[in-house]
């Protein structure tokens, strides 16, 4: 389940009005004007997650690399392909 705080409760309240409503294991929404606009996570949920897309994009690396998925070219050559068109 998630927490939910208000942006307003945010401005008024401050940190202390997240310690309240956050937890170790529970993410909490930030809502505005009745919308959730911003998630909260505890640090080592942030750092848990992290580290999955960066295992992730390693894996689709080293797969891109055993395919042949990938350009070897000088850096200008990279430099003029990357920013024309």
């Amino acid at each position: 389940m998630v927490n939910i705080i208000t942006a307003n409760e945010l401005k008024t309240k401050g940190v202390s009005a997240l310690n309240k409503v956050a937890s170790d294991e529970i993410e909490t929404a930030i809502t505005v004007r009745g919308k959730t606009k911003y998630i909260v996570l505890p640090i080592e949920t942030y750092n848990y997650l992290r580290e999955c897309e960066l295992e992730s994009a390693l894996g689709q690396s080293k797969m891109d690399i055993e395919t042949g998925n990938f350009i070897e070219e000088s850096v200008e050559d990279h430099i003029k392909r990357i920013t024309s068109g």
